[in-house]
């Protein structure tokens, strides 16, 4: 995810980065988030000394977007997460670690992309807030959002999935839907031990 970002550089000796017709494999992480790819990476990434509230104008600020469209997407955001709302004079540092990683979500979510990548956004949340990620994901989809989502939670990449890819020692076991893959029931037992 780091490499498609343009934060890594690739480490494979051949292939391309495609985003629909435009090879992005060396671009530079601001002209790839201007591309419309968002990136909710796996540590969150918040700015810890920034309230919420900054945290959500930094991308739209940096990117001149007219007084009226950061209005109307601020309020679309507020509306998917209250919570947030509620804490926009808060530190980021001083959020719950939940909190913090749907602040990075929202922080994604603000520049209108068309991908979002998600570096397991679920990893060492409680039951209500893995719930909460996944019905964000659901409300992406809906709108048209296209997600890749890395997830070591198979119940809940499953859930979530249009699509999967099952990679075991860097090698694609499977790919295909979630209820292919749940009814191969040796794969299933190889691979996740269910």
């Amino acid at each position: 995810m780091k490499s498609i970002m343009g934060i890594a550089p690739p480490v494979v000796r051949s292939g391309k980065i495609r985003f629909g017709d435009t090879e992005i494999t060396h671009w530079l992480a601001y002209r790839v988030s201007r591309l419309g790819i968002g990136y909710v990476p796996e540590d969150r990434r918040i700015f810890p000394l920034l309230t919420v509230k900054e945290n959500l104008r930094i991308g739209l600020d940096a990117f001149g977007v007219a007084k009226e469209i950061k209005k109307s997407t601020l309020e679309k955001i507020y509306g998917y997460f209250p919570r947030l709302e509620q804490r926009l004079g808060q530190l980021g540092e001083s959020l719950s670690g939940g909190e913090q990683q749907v602040l990075a979500i929202a922080r994604a979510m603000v520049m209108n992309p068309r991908l979002i990548l998600m570096d397991e956004p679920t990893e060492g949340l409680m039951p209500l807030l893995v719930e909460e990620i996944k019905e964000i994901i659901r409300v992406l989809k809906q709108n048209s959002v296209s997600v890749l989502l890395v997830e070591q939670s198979a119940i809940t990449a499953l859930e979530v999935s249009d699509r999967i890819y099952v990679m075991d020692k860097g090698i694609i076991r499977f790919h295909g839907s979630p209820v292919a893959f749940q009814e191969d029931k040796t794969l299933m037992k190889e691979l996740l031990g269910v």
